[in-house]
């Protein structure tokens, strides 16, 4: 069963209180009484009224005074407020308007319009109630959809970054294939992402270009898969015969690599063909020379380099890593891109730690 519209008479007149309370009660309404702004305030601290009838001039607190505190609570501010009063001068009235109450009724009451507004001011009241209950609503529904929205991006987005860990996965297994004929092992593969990765920080290139550097670069070497064992695994120096079918792992892996429309298969062609490209001009298969080698061979060079000097070969060992330094300082502008072998030291002590701690 529903509830009788509860309304509070705010008035310091026994009298009038009395009167209003008699015509409320006849209409079923639930009617409690205050005698001034004070008292008014208080009973609304264990139940809010559907409106509120309120004289304008009495002790401690008056009407003016009490409409300024609903209406900067927000838990009042919406309660709808009639003005009955003696005071029914138009100064009076927009007043009381501007201060915030609906609606004014001037003293002697007359029953009639009493009622009227009333009814008036109620469905006013359940109207808004129903408003705001439907914008609760709507927002609770909004924050729902939005909590499995960003719960479905979560785990897209973690679905995402397993496919990004299987797909960096199997271009190492692929890439190793490779290198297994070269005798090197997956972690000079990991070494050389590693290491472009912090030449790129060190250089403030973007994330996503980094990340397509790291993933594309273990494929630096695919071409080798092309080259012939008695070649790609001889101990001693190439002859030149040699030496000419052994740089066209460069050209094998270009072509091994292309006809992709992966960004990462493009980006891993370009590496493939000029990680051996020099500063100085002096490099193949293209003979380019400084920045018309592109920034992804550049940087892969010099990462590449310097894992085979601290690395074993078949045809030497490992050099102590302060002598690699020493070696890749002294083909700064010649081999190397300057700038980048500047980057490159200054992410020495992320070297030397990428380097211990993916050892062979």
């Amino acid at each position: 069963m529903e509830l009788p519209n509860h309304i509070l008479v705010v008035d310091d007149d026994d009298m009038n209180r009395l009167l209003i309370k008699s015509i409320l009660s006849r209409m079923m309404y639930q009617v409690s009484e205050a005698f001034d702004g004070i008292d008014a305030w208080e009973k609304m601290g264990s139940l809010l009224p559907d409106l509120i009838l309120l004289d304008l001039i009495m002790p401690r607190m008056g009407g003016f005074e009490l409409i300024h505190k609903l209406k900067n609570d927000p838990e009042k501010k919406n309660i709808p407020i009639m003005i009955i009063s003696g005071h029914d001068e138009p100064a009076d009235r927009v007043k009381a308007v501007e201060a915030g109450a609906d609606d004014f009724l001037s003293k002697p009451l007359e029953q009639v319009i009493l009622k009227a507004k009333i009814k008036s001011l109620l469905k006013i009241k359940a109207y808004n109630d129903h408003m705001q209950n439907y914008q609760n609503k709507l927002e609770e529904e909004v924050a729902k959809k939005t909590a499995k929205l960003k719960q479905a991006f979560d785990e897209l987005e973690a679905a995402s970054e397993k496919m990004r860990l299987y797909s960096l996965d199997t271009i190492l297994r692929l890439s190793q294939a490779a290198e297994y004929k070269d005798q090197e092992t997956g972690e000079h593969i990991r070494r050389i992402g590693y290491y472009i990765q912090v030449i790129g920080q060190a250089i403030s290139l973007g994330k996503q270009e980094i990340d397509e550097f790291f993933y594309a670069s273990p494929m630096h070497d695919v071409g080798k898969i092309g080259i012939p064992d008695n070649i790609l695994m001889k101990p001693g120096k190439l002859n030149a015969e040699e030496w000419i079918i052994m740089k066209q792992h460069t050209t094998i892996g270009g072509k091994i690599l292309s006809g992709s429309d992966s960004s990462i298969l493009k980006t891993a062609k370009i590496i493939a063909l000029t990680h051996h490209e020099k500063w100085d001009g002096s490099g193949y298969p293209g003979n380019l020379k400084g920045l018309d080698i592109p920034l992804s061979g550049r940087i892969t060079a010099i990462a590449d380099v310097f894992d085979a000097l601290t690395s074993k070969r078949p045809y030497k060992d490992a050099f102590p890593m302060e002598k690699a330094f020493a070696i890749i300082k002294e083909e700064q502008g010649k081999s190397f891109d300057p700038d980048l072998i500047d980057a490159f030291f200054a992410a020495k002590d992320d070297i030397i730690s990428i380097r211990n701690k993916y050892c062979d």
